[in-house]
């Protein structure tokens, strides 16, 4: 049986589609290519996938629509995205993090960057701990819920919020730490392991992200505060259930 990893490649450009196949499966991975939304559906009911390739530029539903309806379906809401955007204007980028994309890719691209930040994806993917056997937790603060078996943050309201796989990873290490001072250091080597930065300000930029997500005022929050000189902290109590 071939252990290797499954990629699935969306883009309605044939030549791009079949170019990063083909350099994809020339560095080991196994592929598997979709023109839009219903053969994605298609490959992802066909087969295990470990890593949806997604152009944002989709005929039919783009690629944010369907990064949105992935993260709020149990079965693919853990599947890490890598959205590709032909549009040179960051606030695309940023809508596409907000939607769940785990990462970003501006086209052009060099396949060297797209391997490198696929591997990159998949190696923070196999670091974070196996689910323990029964449910799943879910974490109730200030009227929000965190549901991991899901991977669902829902509103006071019961509305559902998507995250990308980078708040994700930062509201579950502050809910584990509750009412602590975590480090921006403590924060990078908690979300991205081996692969921290120690010039990466990533983590005051998802940080103002996740406050975004759950209504915190960024000039006065009161659920994710600032601590001078020290780090942040989730300033809520939190209720952990099974």
């Amino acid at each position: 049986m071939d252990n290797s990893e499954h990629i699935l490649v969306v883009d309605d450009d044939r030549e791009i589609r079949q170019l990063v196949g083909d350099y994809l499966r020339g560095n080991g991975f196994r592929i598997s290519l979709a023109a839009d939304g219903r053969q994605m559906r298609e490959a992802l009911d066909g087969a295990r996938i470990d890593l949806i390739v997604l152009d944002l530029m989709l005929p039919g539903e783009d690629g944010l629509s369907l990064c949105r309806t992935l993260r709020a379906t149990p079965a693919f809401a853990r599947l890490p995205i890598l959205m590709l955007t032909a549009r040179g204007e960051a606030i695309d980028r940023v809508v596409g993090l907000e939607m769940g994309a785990d990462d970003y890719l501006p086209k052009p691209f060099e396949p060297r960057e797209l391997l490198a930040r696929i591997r990159n994806i998949l190696r923070r993917v196999r670091a974070l701990p196996e689910r323990p056997a029964g449910p799943a937790p879910r974490y109730r603060f200030a009227g929000w819920t965190l549901d991991t078996g899901l991977r669902q943050l829902a509103s006071p309201q019961a509305v559902v919020v998507p995250l990308s796989g980078a708040e994700y990873r930062l509201l579950q290490i502050f809910l584990a730490h509750p009412q602590r001072v975590l480090s921006r250091d403590q924060l990078m080597d908690l979300t991205k392991g081996r692969d921290a930065d120690p010039f990466d300000r990533s983590i005051d930029l998802q940080i103002s992200r996740l406050r975004q997500k759950l209504g915190d005022d960024a000039r006065a929050p009161t659920l994710i505060k600032t601590v001078r000189n020290e780090g942040y902290v989730l300033a809520t109590p939190v209720e952990e259930s099974r």
